[in-house]
């Protein structure tokens, strides 16, 4: 079953569409339907009831009217036939019923006046149009007058009439003068609604001569001028003030009567002095919100769009300061009739029934009157079909004789509605007005309204089938609307296909395919967001889309709901839009909105342009005290990120001009501090305000502000009395800044006396300085010092005392009963007895330790003395002394430690140092391989650390597969350097582990591989061997022997002794045998290799190494250093060559003059060596025959000679500086100085530097 159904509210988009087709049935639209069908007149288009037209151009009276067939038109004019033919200066439209009344060739429009009604007939009924009145615009001339000077005492009132000529429509009144400036207009002078002007008291100001009234008629578009009014005011004194009287309307009460629907207006003007104030209320209710004004200065009331509901009495009432009047209007709201329901058009089928309702409302309430085609129903031809019942006429089973035209007219006193409604009887067969194949397109879920627009008498039914042969659509998925529209409330994308509609009656059948796609939906997939930008910089806003396939959308950007602006910065891309060096104007709103031709979807993002704050305005002083005052400001723009604080800084223009000085801070939200002053300050303040983007420029800065001056409030801090010399004490302090002088004339008073001394303060006066010392002193005695401040006006508190000391000494006891416990070959540990306080004659900071080896044991051979230094803080005992080495003969001594330096030492202690295991062998070589021998020749350890026992040496082949064989072992006694191994396979590779022993251990071992010849023939592997290491700290230099073939590609590996990680790898550029090692850390025990590239497997036996221990500080004696001593080496053989030279030529060439062999040569300095002899030049003379007397050119004194010490480079490095924890573990660093060794174990007397001391301590 079909079923209908209202269109809620959320479906109004909807309504002016179904309502079309609704009222298309009862007056169908399609042109092609109205060519065929027919149909009774109807009037489309008319003049205005009241017509008012322009005298001096040609009357047009409208009439239009449609019906099928055309209609024809007939007027009336005075209630009599107008007939148009007969009047030569009346025409008619072509097609039309509007008349043209042509008053251009000298007839007055007066003669046309009058009422006339237009008649629209063909054979379906005749249709009649409103009375209009004709009536020509009228704009008379004033009547001249003779007017009087109007004479008036200041303080009274005045009315001054216009009284325009009566013209129609009626005149626009306005005041102006001989100038046409408008008069001003007040609450005592103002124009009423009669267009007088009104004064509610005189003033001397209002004499004037040119008061000029002017009619504006708009229909004539002429203006009007009244005689000009002079008005004189006289002044009188007093003036009196009197109580308010009325001036319009006159007396207590006036009625007034209003048409519903019009605009009311109410006046009341008062005359009094002072200027009366008008109030306006409503007796019994309030007046009307919204369509409740005042004009005219509150002395006009204007209520619009009155209704019965207005009516009433309304109380005007004028007041001042004497008292007041009222007045009361009784408004009586009328009606002229207007439509509750007006008749409309039946289209009714033979047979039919019918009903033409016409209702109206009034006051008084009109009466309701019936035509039929123009002619009173009462003596109409009788039509049995139908039955008039007051307001309604009836029809029943009408036949297509009963078509015509009705009028109802609906009249009171205050005018008359009329209106036409046909009744057309057709017979006609189902007709579909929807083009055929019509393509309906919709969004899913989104409701579908597919269109069957029809027509048929009687009317047609309606059914829907989807497909060609689909059933009849029914269920509440559909709805059926009354004008045959199919709706699908929630379509979805099956619901895509043909659908057919049918439409029935008795005459016939009819239907009609559309089509109906259903599209996906658009959308925004990623939406702007909201930005927060800083000034300058971009924001960028993205919009990216998702729609369907067959649509083509449309991308525009707003702002704020408007175009974007035409600016080279919006840059709008596919997905997005840019805006370059953002400002302040592109805050807002940016919106993205996506069209098709189907939907439409946007969204919205907020872009927030923020910046540093605009600095402070208008800063003041206020509430000025000598020591505080109050500033105050107002903020600056936020630029759309929050005030978080404001900074006060000052300028002290009397000490520190254009010096700015924090002062203090304060919250965002305040405007106000109270700042605190000091005396004698020229104070400026100004205010930066802060937000999260950052501080903004400074204000501009305050009126100065000059404080009083004061005594100081405080004393220089810092205050420290310490000893340069054995006999003063330099007392210093931090002197007062500018401000805190308080005043002017800024001195200290500084005064000492010696602690725990009976003594008086000793006082002196100083000027603004930060120093003063006092001499003759005892040496580092305690001392009560204090430091005062004043200036002109007095001085600062009392300081407090501070405690200081007069200068250190050196000390004068060395420290006694030195013992030294030798923990292991490496470690000793040393004690001493602490020196009594009294010799310190300073402030104790520690002890030093130096010490040095004089020997080592395993070697009775000379060496260079590096004396090491350790330093312990405070007051020690005992340290210990790491890093000694083996089996060696060492001295020490401690000396005492103060702020001036180093007390005399103690006396030298010798220690020694046990036996260690020694180091690898210097050196492993294998060579003379034969078929079944190899010979091994090494080197002793570099540092035996001790007596050597014995080597061992231990050996096992290695077959082609790097397995390793059994491990032979052989013990070769000390004072051996070589071995015959014998009895060895041939052609085969071994592999030799060697080291060395003492009475403690075996030491590290050096690796070795060599090969056993096959017939007598070179070994079939190339090898590496008599791999070396010289370490230092942080490197070693790395040597080795290669035997094989030419160009091959070196590389070296090492790790750390002992550890898991994987070889580092470093390759040698070219072919040569060495390499350096960087980067190493020292005191470590390290393993390399060196290996050839391209050969797999191939590498030389492991060499062991141990880096040098840290060096922090270092005491170098340069003379000492292998380098400089080779370069002086150098350098002395150099000269002694060159002179040794000279000598053989002067020998040989005997004396030449310098003159001539300049006038020879112009540049001797090229000139060939002589081939003979080899000598450069031939310069001579007489002097370089002497001979050399022997030893006149001897080394420098600062060389060492190499026989001098077989230690290795290490001993000769840097010294080491160390110190320890109280429990006597190595926390510091070694330091010392290298002194050549005395022969025969003498020592050195030379005491260590004491600035090289000092540079140790830590």
């Amino acid at each position: 079953m079909m079923k209908r159904k209202s269109i809620s509210a959320s479906k109004a988009s909807v309504v002016f569409f179904l309502c079309q087709m609704i009222s298309a049935l009862d007056v169908p639209l399609d042109s092609k339907l109205l060519e065929e069908l027919s149909q009774p007149p109807t009037i489309t288009q008319q003049s205005p009831k009241d017509y008012i037209v322009d005298p001096r151009e040609n009357i047009v009276i409208q009439c239009e009217a449609k019906g099928k067939p055309p209609p024809s038109f007939s007027w009336t004019r005075n209630g009599t036939h107008f007939d148009i033919d007969k009047d030569a200066q009346v025409t008619m439209k072509p097609n039309s019923g509007t008349l043209v009344v042509n008053i251009m060739n000298g007839v007055k429009a007066e003669a046309y006046e009058g009422v006339y009604q237009c008649t629209a007939r063909n054979e379906r009924g005749a249709a009649i149009s409103n009375n209009i009145v004709i009536r020509p615009s009228r704009s008379p001339l004033w009547t001249k007058e003779k007017l009087e000077p109007n004479h008036v005492r200041e303080g009274d009132s005045l009315v001054l009439h216009c009284r325009p000529p009566v013209g129609l429509p009626p005149p626009i009144i306005f005041w102006m003068d001989n100038a046409f400036q408008r008069l001003p207009q007040s609450e005592r002078v103002s124009q009423g609604l009669n267009g007088d002007l009104y004064f509610s008291n005189v003033q001397p100001e209002d004499t004037r001569e040119d008061y000029i009234c002017y009619a504006r008629f708009n229909h004539t578009q002429t203006i009007q001028q009244k005689q000009p009014i002079s008005v004189k005011v006289f002044s009188t004194k007093p003036v009196t003030e009197r109580p308010p009287v009325l001036l319009t309307p006159t007396g207590s009460t006036s009625n007034k009567v209003e048409l519903r629907g019009n605009v009311l207006l109410l006046e009341c003007i008062a005359a009094g002095l002072p200027t009366p104030v008008i109030r306006w209320i409503k007796e019994g209710g309030e007046l009307p919100a919204n369509r409740t004004f005042f004009e005219n200065f509150k002395k006009t009331l204007k209520i619009i769009d009155v209704s019965e509901a207005d009516s009433g009495n309304y109380k005007c009432i004028a007041r001042n300061i004497l008292g007041s009047i009222h007045h009361v209007i009784s408004v009586t709201v009328k009606a002229a009739p207007y439509w509750i329901t007006a008749p409309r058009n039946l289209v009714l089928s033979p047979g039919e029934d019918g009903t033409l309702i016409c209702r109206a409302n009034g006051n008084p309430k009109p009466s309701i009157s019936w035509l039929t085609n123009g002619v009173p129903i009462a003596i109409a031809p009788e039509d049995p079909s139908r039955k008039v019942d007051g307001d309604t006429i009836i029809f029943s089973a009408v036949q297509e004789r009963s078509s015509a035209v009705y009028q109802c007219n609906a009249s009171n006193e205050y005018g008359y509605l009329l209106a036409n409604a046909f009744v057309n009887v057709l017979a006609e067969p189902p007709r579909i007005l929807t083009p055929a194949n019509k393509l309906y397109q919709v969004i899913a879920d989104s409701p579908a309204l597919i269109d069957c627009a029809y027509f048929g008498s009687p009317k047609p039914e309606i059914e829907w089938f989807k497909g060609v042969k689909g059933s009849i659509l029914r269920g509440s998925e559909y709805v059926f609307h009354d004008n045959g529209t199919l709706e699908i409330p929630v379509a979805q994308k099956d619901s895509t296909g043909t659908y057919t509609c049918v439409a029935r009656n008795k005459l016939g059948k009819t239907q009609n395919e559309v089509q109906l796609e259903v599209k996906d939906p658009t959308m925004i997939i990623k939406q702007p967001e909201y930005k927060v930008i800083q000034r300058s910089a971009q924001a960028s806003f993205e919009c990216v889309i998702k729609h369907d396939p067959t649509l083509i959308p449309t991308v525009r950007w707003l702002k704020d709901n408007d175009e974007l602006p035409d600016d080279e910065r919006f840059l709008v891309g596919k997905d997005n839009l840019t805006i370059m060096n953002v400002t302040d104007k592109d805050d807002g709103t940016y919106t993205c909105i996506v069209n098709t031709t189907l939907d439409s979807v946007s969204a919205s993002a907020v872009l927030t342009v923020v910046a540093r704050p605009n600095p402070p305005l208008d800063l003041e002083l206020t509430g000025q005290l000598e020591r505080s005052i109050e500033l105050s400001w107002v903020p600056g723009e936020e630029n759309n990120s929050p005030i978080t604080n404001f900074v006060i800084e000052y300028e002290d223009g009397l000490h520190e001009p254009g010096v700015w000085h924090y002062q203090t801070e304060v919250p965002g939200s305040q405007t106000t501090v109270q700042l605190k002053l000091s005396p004698y300050v020229n104070y400026s303040f100004r205010v930066i305000a802060v937000n999260e983007i950052g501080r903004s420029q400074p204000s501009e800065p305050s009126e100065q502000y000059l404080t009083k001056s004061a005594n100081p409030d405080e004393n220089p801090s810092n205050v420290q009395g310490i000893g340069s010399e054995p006999d003063n004490l330099v007392i210093t302090w931090e002197s007062l800044k500018g401000f805190q002088s308080n005043g002017p004339g800024l001195q200290y008073k500084v005064s000492w006396r010696q602690k725990d001394v009976d003594d008086e303060w000793t006082s002196v006066v100083v000027a603004n300085v930060s120093k003063y010392i006092v001499s003759g002193t005892p040496t580092f005695v305690p001392y009560e010092i204090k430091v005062q401040a004043l200036n002109d006006l007095g001085y600062a508190p009392e300081p407090s005392e501070v405690i200081g000391h007069s200068g250190e000494d050196l000390p004068m006891v060395a420290p006694g009963n030195v013992q030294v416990h030798v923990i292991n070959s490496t470690l000793a540990k040393v004690h001493w007895d602490p020196v009594p306080l009294k010799s310190v004659r300073g402030h104790l900071q520690g002890y030093k330790i130096y010490y040095w080896k004089i020997q080592s044991l395993s070697r009775r051979i000379k060496r260079h003395v590096e004396k090491k230094i350790l330093t312990f803080r405070g007051n020690k005992t005992f340290g210990m002394l790491p890093g000694l080495e083996p089996y060696s003969s060492y001295k020490l001594n401690v000396r005492v430690v103060n702020g001036k330096g180093e007390g005399p030492a103690s006396p030298d202690k010798v220690f020694k140092t046990p036996e260690g295991v020694p180091s690898s062998p210097s050196f492993l070589k294998i060579t003379n391989p034969t078929l079944d021998s190899l010979t091994l020749e090494w080197g002793s350890p570099t540092h035996p650390n001790g007596v050597l026992t014995s080597y061992i040496l231990k050996f096992q082949p290695i077959n082609n597969t790097h397995e390793l064989g059994p491990l032979v072992e052989i013990r070769i006694p000390a004072n051996e350097s070589s071995l015959i191994l014998k009895n060895l396979n041939y052609s085969t590779r071994y592999k030799f582990y060697f080291n060395a022993q003492t009475s403690v251990g075996s030491g590290s071992q050096i690796t070795e591989e060599a090969v056993t010849i096959m017939d007598e023939v070179q070994p079939l592997y190339p090898r590496i061997r008599n791999v070396t290491t010289a370490a230092a700290e942080t490197y070693a230099n790395i040597s080795w022997e290669y035997e094989g073939p030419d160009h091959a590609n070196f590389y070296v590996e090492y790790g750390v002794a002992g550890s898991k990680e994987d070889w580092k790898k470093e390759i040698v550029n070219g072919s040569r045998s060495f390499f350096v090692l960087k980067g190493l850390t020292p005191g470590t025990a390290y393993k390399v290799r060196v290996g050839a590239e391209g050969l797999s497997g191939f590498r030389s036996s492991e060499d062991l190494f141990e880096t040098g221990p840290a060096m922090a500080s270092r005491q170098v004696d340069i003379a000492t250093q292998g380098w400089f001593i080779g370069l002086m080496c150098a350098v002395a053989l150099l000269i002694l060559i060159l002179l040794i030279v000279c000598f053989i030529r002067r020998n040989k060439g005997g004396k030449y003059p310098v003159k001539e062999k300049e006038d020879a040569h112009a540049d001797p300095e090229i000139q060939p060596m002589k081939e003979d002899d080899g000598t450069f030049g031939e310069y001579s003379d007489a002097e370089d025959h002497k001979p050399l007397k022997k030893g006149s050119r001897t080394p420098s004194d600062r060389t060492v000679k190499k026989e001098d010490s077989d230690d290795s480079l290490v001993d000769y490095g840097e010294g080491v500086n160390g110190q320890f924890n109280e429990d006597g573990s190595f926390i510091g660093q070694y330091s010392g100085k290298k002194e050549k060794e005395p022969a025969e174990g003498n020592e050195s007397s030379e005491a260590p530097s004491p600035v090289n001391a000092m540079n140790s301590f830590v």
